[in-house]
């Protein structure tokens, strides 16, 4: 059998739009004018209601879910079957343990002042937790200012950090619903095996 070659990298970056699939960008660019600010820099499509979201309101999740949904690469992550590897990363940690990390990976590459690589410190694939963050737009500095009207450059306050990370969990908890809280014992798989097909999305 020959030896399993990885996939190309997803294609996709952060202002990626399909507008005609009402699928938008919402980030910022230097040349827009104050009317333009919180349109699709694509289309102009104004979709979101940004004073209510800016709220930042815990208990208003849902409809924060539903605006972020509106952007292309936050509605993929939403959608995306989660990869082999990010599942069986999953399986092996548990909810608990799962969660714990995500506190852990935000704390350290989110919440401080000048995150390392800020922008580029979240992988597309290889585990849940990177799909909570770009689904969610805690991802990086730029993504949290302009959905969560959280400024870059200073720490996290405490109450932001714990939004942050209620986003993320709720967000493990809906697109991981049958994850046990405990660490499950997920054997190796072969070398050379392909992974297997994570089927249509949207």
């Amino acid at each position: 059998m020959p030896e399993f070659q990885k996939p190309a990298p997803l294609d996709i970056k952060c202002t990626s739009t399909d507008c005609d699939n009402d699928l938008h960008c919402f980030k910022q660019l230097k040349k827009m004018t104050p009317d333009q600010r919180g349109k699709c820099r694509s289309c102009g499509a104004d979709l979101v209601d940004w004073k209510r979201l800016h709220r930042r309101n815990k208990g208003d999740a849902a409809h924060t879910f539903e605006a972020l949904q509106h952007e292309l690469i936050r509605h993929h992550f939403f959608h995306r079957p989660v990869d082999e590897q990010a599942m069986r990363h999953a399986q092996r940690k548990g909810r608990i343990a799962l969660k714990g990390a995500a506190r852990d990976r935000l704390g350290k590459y989110l919440a401080v002042a000048e995150p390392p690589r800020d922008g580029r410190q979240t992988p597309l694939e290889g585990n849940a937790i990177y799909y909570a963050q770009h689904a969610t737009a805690t991802c990086c500095r730029t993504c949290l200012q302009y959905w969560h009207n959280i400024p870059k450059g200073r720490p996290l306050t405490a109450e932001e950090f714990d939004y942050c990370t209620s986003l993320v969990d709720l967000f493990l908890d809906e697109k991981l619903p049958d994850l046990a809280d405990e660490p499950m014992k997920v054997p190796p798989r072969p070398r050379g095996l392909p992974p297997e097909p994570e089927g249509p999305h949207p």
